[in-house]
Order: structure tokens, then C-alpha cells, then sequence
């Protein structure tokens, strides 16, 4: 574990340095990835993407019209081009790590071996994004403004640096708060997502409501990570200004709220994404509810919801059908992937085409969020869906979910966003986890993730 800590230091280290390299779009400077005539012709025969899950790979096979088949280890497009792909998973950085260590022999790579695309998580875009290894979506790319126009804007805020878009996805995350609608008739005598959303939207409510539900055997989070996204997207200022980390008080008050939650039985003693976090969102379950993003509700949510994952999803099995959503006590937004085209590339015109069919089209976006129930990057496709009375999620008994979905998306803000976030965010996480079991005191945790953040930035000072 220390080894890979090391490695990503190491890696983004390396990526920053390029800073001083002139990058494609600079006046007056020759590009060395794009041909001479703009960017639209292409000669490489393989294109290499880079990701950590199959997500996109599924997207893009299911939504990209220029892919024609799967053929052996490779995916053919139109044109002929190979598409491979190369996937690590993200855990204990499983997917940088090789990322970085490619990016760093990427100028010594054969050219059917370069990354020409590759994905970054908003958790760590910036560090990509930073760095000249990524493109300028229209200087070096070329969409353009009208191709970019129905997008979010925090979604391209998120990948800009001074003034140069680097990334752009197919997806945006705002979240809300899923709950059962069993537990809701039993304890609050309704289930309408209207009616309880009064109830909880805002934290003076939702902590009433956690308390209904304990006298009545049922927890109102899982654990201890659960809200802590809620409260990190409203923070004041940024985790580091000027080389220096403070504690937002908004993040202080999830920590003393959550130790509220767990000393007074409001919620378990459950880590994010561990089984029994899994478990709790079941038919065994005994938690009211749970805070997810748009990704989370119709890929975690619902496959956790089943009593048999051997069975096809439908009503009956499990708590499928019986989830509901409403917006909760604050807006906020969890994750989404964003798509880099990367600096070496020989395929150009290819990434340019991926990027405008999967990010910038309706049709597409439409198809998406209707078959696949995700929340796609069109506000005017979203906004037509969210108004279309016949569209429900059959998971959420029905509910037109994309409805809750647009009013929160617009509210998104990256303000405060810096590349030192996924570090942060993480060891305060793991560090309070130690308080809120009573095993250690609020200041040996603080002491704790300063320790851990010290190991993963060695260059930032504290202002605690």
C-alpha cells in the first residue's frame, strides 16, 4: 500500500511538471499530436482507451454510432479503426497508477500503442486536466461552442483550465435521497416523495425524522460515510488555498453530526461500499434510506435492492419497486466520468466524433437516459423527459426520478473544487471513522489525517 501511495505521488508529481511543456493550442505553435488540416483526418489503426469499469465501454458499444462490432480482443469502427481498451480497477488506486506510469512513456510509445483517449473521475480530474497530456476539447479537438451549448455548465467547468476545456462527458450527478416507500407508510403514515420531502428537506427535519425511525427499530443512514458528500458540496472555501488545508466548517459538522447519528442510534457503524452497506440497502435491511446519485440509484442501488440477484429485476423481487426519491435537505452531486482526449494521439478525428456523438447529441442522450435510466449531459433533452408524464422508473414504483434530477443539476457548483480533493476527502473520511467508534478523540483523528494527507502531499501545510 505504501508503494502505491508512493508511486501516485511520484505520478502526479510528474504529470504537474509538464505544466512548462507548450501545450496544442498555444499561438504560433506547431500542435504535435493534430495533422496540419485542423484535426480531421486521423492515421492510426488501433484507438487505446483507458478506463477503470465498463461503463463506458458499454455505452460506447450500445450508443456510439460509429462502432459496427466486437471482434476478438478488439472493437471495429466504420472507418476500420481498432478500438482496444485497457481496464483497471480503481481500487487502491489500481487504475492511476498504470495511467500515470503509461502517460510517462507516452512520447516513447509505438503508435498503435499510445492512449488516445482515456477517463478521469471528477474525484481526481483536475489532476488530468492540469496537465498537457490532456487536449483541448475544441483547440486541438474541435467542437465547438454550438456542439458544447446543451451541456452543464459545472460539467465543463470542472474540466476547464484557464479558459481550455481538457474533458467532457456524456454524464452529470446530482444526487437525492432514496428511501423506502414500506418504511415511509409505516412510520410517517405516507410515502408520497412530495410529502416527505417536507419533512426532510432540511437537516433540523431530517434529523426529526431520524429519530421517528429509531423509536420504530429502523436507522436513517447506514453509516458512517452515508451524508458526507451532502455536506462536502456545501462548503464555504476549498480544502486547500495557498498550499494550506483547513476543515470547512460544513465538514466539521458532518463529523460531529454524524457522532451525533451514531451515539444516538440514528445510523449503523457501516463503511461505504462494504458488504454490509450492501446488505442494508436489501430486503434485510432495516434503513430508511440512502444518499445517491444519479449513477448510484439504477446501478448500485437497485442491484442491492435485490432478494435474488440470479432473478431478473422486477416487482417482487426483493425491494425492487419499492425505493422512492426526493431531493433531501441541501443539493449536491456525486461523481460522473469525464472523457480526455490525450497528447500523442493519432487519432483525432476519432475522438473528436466519439466525444460529439456521446456527449453533444440528443438522440443519444435521450436513448440513454431512457433505456439505461442515467442522466445524461443534454439539459434540453432532460428537460423533456423530465416533463414527459409517461416516463417512470419501474425500480422507483414509477416515479419520473429525472424530474428531481433537473431541478438539482443546474444548482451544481465546482467552485471550490482543487486537485488535491480525493486525498482530502478520503483520509478526513477514514480518520473520523476511529471517532465515531469512540476509539479515538476528534483531535486524535484530526492528528490522524493530517498524518495520512502529509504522506500523500508533502508539500501542503495546515492551517489547524
Amino acid at each position: 500500500m505504501k508503494k502505491s501511495v508512493k508511486l501516485l505521488v511520484m505520478g502526479v508529481a510528474a504529470l504537474g511538471m509538464l505544466g512548462s511543456v507548450v501545450s496544442c493550442g498555444d499561438s504560433g505553435t506547431e500542435c504535435p499530436v493534430c495533422p496540419d488540416d485542423g484535426g480531421t483526418t486521423s492515421t492510426g489503426k488501433v484507438l487505446n482507451i483507458w478506463a477503470w469499469n465498463n461503463e463506458f465501454q458499454n455505452r460506447f458499444r450500445a450508443y456510439y454510432t460509429g462502432y459496427v462490432k466486437t471482434e476478438g480482443d478488439y472493437d471495429i469502427l466504420r472507418d476500420g479503426t481498432k478500438v482496444k481498451w485497457t481496464i483497471h480497477a480503481n481500487d487502491n488506486n489500481g487504475y492511476q497508477i498504470p495511467l500515470d506510469e503509461a502517460l510517462l512513456n507516452q512520447d516513447s510509445a509505438a503508435d498503435d500503442d499510445k492512449i488516445d483517449m482515456f477517463l478521469s473521475e471528477a474525484d481526481y480530474i483536475l489532476k488530468y486536466s492540469n496537465s498537457d497530456y490532456t487536449l483541448d476539447v475544441e483547440k486541438d479537438i474541435g467542437l465547438t461552442d454550438d456542439d458544447l451549448s446543451e451541456q452543464y455548465q459545472y460539467t465543463k467547468d470542472i474540466a476547464s483550465v484557464n479558459g481550455a476545456l481538457k474533458g467532457t462527458t456524456w454524464q452529470a450527478t446530482p444526487g437525492l435521497y432514496a428511501f423506502r416507500s414500506d418504511i415511509a407508510e409505516e412510520v410517517l403514515g405516507t410515502s408520497d416523495p412530495t410529502k416527505v420531502q417536507a419533512m426532510i428537506s432540511t437537516w433540523d427535519g431530517f434529523n426529526a425524522v431520524a429519530k421517528k425511525m429509531k423509536d420504530k427499530g429502523y436507522k436513517m443512514l447506514s453509516g458512517y460515510d452515508d451524508s458526507y458528500r451532502v455536506y462536502s458540496n456545501n462548503t464555504s472555501a476549498p480544502w486547500v488555498t495557498d498550499g494550506k488545508v483547513s476543515i470547512d466548517n460544513n465538514i466539521k459538522k458532518w463529523a460531529d453530526d454524524t457522532k451525533t447519528y451514531v451515539d444516538s442510534g440514528y445510523c449503523g457503524d457501516t463503511t461505504l461500499w462494504s458488504g454490509a452497506w450492501g446488505k442494508d440497502q436489501g430486503p434485510e435491511g432495516k434503513v430508511f434510506g440512502f444518499f445517491y446519485s444519479t449513477w448510484g440509484i439504477n446501478f448500485t442501488l437497485a442491484g442491492n435492492s435485490l432478494a435474488d440477484a440470479t432473478a431478473p429485476a422486477a416487482l417482487g423481487n426483493g425491494l425492487y419497486g419499492k425505493y422512492r426519491v426526493c431531493e433531501g435537505p441541501a443539493s449536491w452531486y456525486w461523481g460522473g466520468t469525464w472523457i480526455h482526449g490525450c497528447k500523442g494521439t493519432d487519432n483525432v478525428s476519432q475522438i473528436k466524433d466519439i466525444m460529439k456523438d456521446l456527449t453533444c447529441t440528443r438522440s443519444v442522450a435521450n436513448s440513454i437516459t431512457r433505456i439505461e435510466q442515467d442522466y445524461t449531459n443534454h439539459q434540453t433533452a432532460m428537460e423533456s423527459i423530465a416533463a414527459d408524464e409517461s416516463y417512470g422508473s419501474s425500480f422507483l414504483g414509477g416515479q419520473n426520478h429525472i424530474a428531481l434530477f433537473t431541478k438539482n443539476a443546474s444548482k451544481i457548483s465546482m467552485k471550490n473544487m482543487t486537485a488535491y480533493d480525493q486525498g482530502c476527502n478520503e483520509k478526513f473520511q477514514n480518520a473520523m471513522h476511529d471517532y465515531f467508534a469512540g476509539t479515538a478523540t476528534y483531535n486524535e483523528a484530526l492528528a490522524n489525517f493530517k498524518t495520512a494527507v502529509t504522506a500523500l502531499y508533502p508539500e501542503l501545510t495546515y492551517n489547524f
